[in-house]
């Protein structure tokens, strides 16, 4: 008899990976980790799993942290220190704290290795889902759950599918027609296909549900067997293959209702630029706006976006743009361009194919193309960003397609 989901969601421990360096994200990264990376004007990276959690009733989570973990803990604890612990509620930043070993976390799965206490003493649980903090989608971990629950797997991993071309780029997991798990390839040159959908490959999509007590005996029995366990990749789900232990393939189900399922990973300065740009397009990937499952960030407590409009050329503009609370479009034109919250355009002012982040101000006359302002930036008047490459490159962070990249904070002069 299957489980009703409210019981399954009072036995599960969520541990959310969010230790991430991000390197290829530098300068986003220079003083916050990939997790904490503002996202879509209002919302972190971390948002969106932690949101996900929220819509599908997980209110037991681990934010497993490690590097530069100020601005993700300030976040945390503004924006979701909304869960109740007199009800077995609650979300704690775990930083490592060298409890064997006297490591660090070395890894995905040694981040948890190193806090099996926290699913095995006070708070007991019978499933661990193990989630990374560093993706853009919509998922109901619940209907994941309960599949493993039914199927009565050792593991559960949510796969989904992309085009067999395109599979090479990823890691792939090889299934049989019942989806056992029956391989694991780290960038295969020929990926194995789904048996009943020949033109895609599964891809590791990072999720994980492992039964509580089994997780601790895989730990216990390569420790005891001197096998490493840092990573679950490279280590772990090896291990529990050839241990010819039950693994269960999920096909991710996606609540974000468009006709592509829609999982990112923008590790990338050029790849982040994208999946922001496309936010502001007529039908974007990413659905924001089904209210049937909401993306949670912190709210300022700002008054609404405003355009101010002048005599002549001086007119506020902000169009097919994404303008958050608290910004002001004054005198300015703004185009394809998203603002975060507290943003200031100046009269004659030019944004354009831009990230403009939180309290940026931009100066008359400044003009911006193709760039992203990392939050608290003073654009001086008349300065120009992204016209002058070769310039810019003297000064900014430039990709090479050509995004120019200004960190937080960072004083420019004229």
């Amino acid at each position: 008899m299957a489980l009703p989901g409210s019981s399954i969601l009072r036995d599960t421990i969520t541990m959310l990976l969010a230790g991430g360096q991000g390197e290829r994200l530098f300068p986003l990264t220079k003083l916050r980790s990939k997790p904490a990376v503002p996202f879509g004007g209002k919302y972190r990276i971390i948002d969106f799993a932690l949101s996900n959690c929220l819509n599908s009733g997980l209110r037991r989570i681990y934010v497993l942290t490690q590097y530069k973990s100020d601005s993700l803990n300030q976040h945390l604890y503004e924006a979701w220190s909304i869960f109740n612990p007199e009800l077995g509620e609650f979300i704690y930043s775990v930083p490592p704290q060298r409890k064997i070993n006297n490591d660090w976390y070395l890894g995905t799965s040694n981040a948890i290795y190193q806090n099996l206490n926290l699913f095995s003493s006070d708070k007991k649980a019978k499933w661990v889902l193990v989630l990374s903090g560093d993706h853009i989608y919509k998922m109901d971990y619940l209907r994941m759950l309960q599949h493993h629950v039914d199927s009565k797997s050792d593991l559960t991993l949510a796969c989904i599918d992309v085009p067999k071309e395109e599979a090479h780029r990823f890691g792939i997991v090889g299934i049989d027609n019942e989806y056992n798990v029956a391989s694991f390839l780290e960038k295969p040159s020929k990926p194995p296909v789904i048996p009943d959908d020949p033109e895609n490959s599964f891809v590791n999509m990072g999720i994980y549900v492992f039964n509580a007590e089994k997780l601790k005996d895989i730990f216990h029995e390569m420790e005891s067997k001197k096998i490493k366990s840092h990573d679950f990749g490279q280590h772990v789900i090896p291990f529990i293959l050839n241990s010819g232990m039950s693994i269960k393939a999920y096909k991710f189900y996606d609540e974000n209702k468009k006709e592509r399922p829609y999982w990112k990973d923008i590790g990338t300065i050029d790849s982040y630029f994208e999946a922001s740009m496309n936010l502001i397009s007529v039908t974007p990937d990413f659905n924001f706006y089904d209210f049937d499952w909401p993306m949670r960030a912190y709210q300022h407590q700002f008054p609404p976006a405003k355009t101010v409009s002048h005599e002549g050329e001086r007119v506020g503009r902000s169009l097919n743009s994404l303008i958050c609370d608290g910004s002001i479009v004054s005198g300015g034109l703004v185009e394809r361009s998203l603002l975060g919250p507290g943003v200031r355009v100046n009269s004659f002012a030019y944004v354009t194919d831009s990230i403009i982040m939180d309290y940026c101000n931009i100066g008359r006359h400044a003009r911006v193309r193709r760039a992203i302002i990392d939050k608290g930036v003073n654009v001086p008047e008349g300065y120009e960003i992204g016209f002058d490459l070769e310039g810019d490159k003297k000064k900014f962070t430039v990709t090479e397609s050509g995004i120019v990249v200004i960190s937080k904070g960072q004083v420019l002069t004229a």
